[in-house]
């Protein structure tokens, strides 16, 4: 039984059938409608989710399954002191496959130590979001049409934001990455991730605190918002929360293949005068994010022995 924890759980060739997959999907829907017929998911959210948890309902009803669950922490036995662990053995009892969040890093691992089911994780804390970045991936591959060879700048809050964590792991495999990292004093990445990830994996990549001093360099850029619920001071939230925003101006030099991401949910870092420049792909990898749990589903399922 496998459970996809962290994105390193998955092998490059692994993505790149997923990946595959996916696309399959895309192109013949039909052909996938009864794929998880009978088989249930359980959608254990401790912490408010929108495009995650319902691309995860989603996935599974296109697949012809069915969903269970809760949306938050106060619905579910936790607000009782229950475990995790004994919350996840007995949903285990009730659903073939889980997609777990919580705001604690390392929760998903300590669940797949007890879960009779493959377990998701669908973001623990500020430390892993491994199906977010097999959504980035998919996305940058239908975009550009490879994984390799691009430059990309990742923007805003780099220390908290699981999302660039998870994505810098994966990209770390691939051939002739640049990595451009934008972001204030504050919020840089962790300091594991630059020595345990680039330095490691000898990644080309600088350390900016303009957006547009380098904008005319990217090929990707990967916007984040900056997270008031991983701030322990509001008055460092308030003070760095608008510190990059992506305006029309501020695209003027950028490339015309420019693609632009962010994992959402936006607050007010891309101005939604964005929205409608042809190099936003936002919106794009919440539609791709469903095909990609789709294809992930059908993996895991097929390994249970």
């Amino acid at each position: 039984m496998r459970h996809l924890i962290d994105i390193m759980d998955l092998s490059v060739k692994e993505i790149d059938e997923l990946i595959d997959r996916a696309e399959d999907i895309i192109a013949n829907p039909e052909s996938y409608r009864e794929k998880c017929r009978y088989k249930k998911l359980a959608t254990l959210f401790f912490e408010p989710s929108t495009r995650t948890r319902l691309s995860f309902e989603a996935a599974m009803l296109e697949l012809g399954g069915s969903v269970l669950g809760f949306s938050e922490a106060q619905s579910s036995s936790a607000s009782k002191g229950e475990s995790v662990s004994d919350t996840i053995q007995t949903v285990s009892c009730y659903a073939d496959i889980i997609a777990m969040r919580h705001p604690k890093e390392g929760a998903p691992l300590a669940a797949s130590l007890k879960s009779g089911v493959p377990i998701i994780n669908a973001g623990d804390g500020g430390h892993n979001h491994p199906t977010q970045t097999l959504t980035d991936l998919l996305t940058i591959k239908r975009e550009l049409g490879r994984l390799e060879g691009f430059t990309v700048g990742f923007c805003g809050d780099l220390k908290f934001g699981r999302t660039v964590h998870s994505l810098i792991s994966a990209l770390s495999r691939y051939e002739n990455i640049k990595i451009v990292l934008i972001s204030p004093e504050e919020l840089r990445v962790p300091g594991y991730v630059r020595d345990e990830i680039l330095k490691k994996n000898k990644i080309e990549y600088t350390e900016v605190g303009s957006m547009t001093d380098v904008m005319d360099t990217l090929d990707i850029l990967y916007m984040t918002r900056v997270q008031r619920e991983r701030f322990f001071n509001e008055d460092d939230y308030l003070r760095l929360r608008d510190s990059y925003i992506l305006t029309p101006d501020k695209l003027e030099n950028a490339k015309s293949g420019l693609k632009i991401l962010h994992p959402l949910p936006r607050v007010n870092e891309i101005s939604t005068a964005v929205d409608d420049d042809p190099r936003a792909c936002y919106f794009k990898q919440v539609k791709n994010g469903k095909y990609i749990r789709m294809a992930l589903i059908l993996k895991l399922l097929s390994e249970v022995r």
